[in-house]
């Protein structure tokens, strides 16, 4: 049985203005249908390619606060939703997460603000020992994904951005168990830590659309790998190359 909270997405275009700067990304733009296969699903590919847009989407479009939290969350600092939300259409399964969260590395800050203001209202820190302001950005990131352990849907763009390489570790372990108990995530990331997550479905965003790629085929794997094997003769090219080094 697919009891997977999203098991599919799909984009009503009728919705999305002509002159929508969506229409412009090529990977959103090819985007009709979108099924999501494994409990596991990770967003990959170069800066600007969709990836945080389509992701905020989902999110908007499950319930979630636009800029991050749980689906209690309710706060807004900056309105730039992309309005992607509106037109998106979700394949539901039968039951609605009763837990999980939207996590956006870019608005933590005022995440761990609006968390602050709860804490004082409850009288005791809701992630941690100590509030997430009190702590190290990375260690907040961890403990504020480590609080939630059962089945849910969990969002994520880009949570390796203050994670130690042993941090990010932690964070795949950590999801490898959730997503064996009924968990679903969806993680927009540049880590190939992350991406090489056994079981995990990985969804290139490039000019062609969206499609399914294997880990060592991602450009960050690729990239690592090349700077890792062959570090001085790719720094020799770059600096050749660059006329101000």
């Amino acid at each position: 049985m697919d009891d997977k909270f999203i098991r599919a997405l799909s984009i009503d275009w009728s919705r999305v203005q002509e002159d929508s700067y969506l229409r412009g990304i090529p990977a959103i733009a090819h985007l009709d249908a979108l099924s999501l296969r494994r409990p596991v699903t990770f967003l990959a590919g170069e800066n600007g390619t969709g990836k945080s847009t389509l992701l905020e989407a989902i999110a908007v479009a499950y319930g979630f606060n636009p800029e991050g939290g749980t689906l209690n969350y309710r706060f807004s600092t900056f309105d730039d939703v992309s309005g992607l939300g509106d037109a998106l259409k979700l394949v539901r399964s039968f039951r609605r997460a009763r837990t999980g969260y939207f996590f956006r590395a870019e608005s933590f800050f005022n995440l761990a603000s609006k968390a602050a203001e709860y804490d004082a209202e409850r009288g005791r820190p809701s992630y941690g020992d100590v509030g997430l302001h009190e702590q190290s950005h990375g260690e907040s990131f961890l403990n504020f994904m480590q609080t939630f352990d059962g089945p849910g849907l969990y969002l994520m763009d880009e949570p390796e951005a203050a994670l130690s390489p042993q941090r990010q570790l932690t964070l795949l372990l950590h999801m490898a168990r959730m997503a064996a108990g009924d968990a679903q995530f969806i993680v927009a990331t540049h880590s190939p830590i992350l991406l090489g997550l056994p079981g995990a479905e990985i969804l290139s965003f490039d000019g062609e659309g969206i499609h399914p790629i294997g880990w060592e085929d991602t450009d960050s794997y690729q990239v690592t790998k090349l700077f890792l094997e062959r570090r001085e003769g790719l720094l020799e090219k770059l600096f050749t190359e660059d006329n101000g080094i």
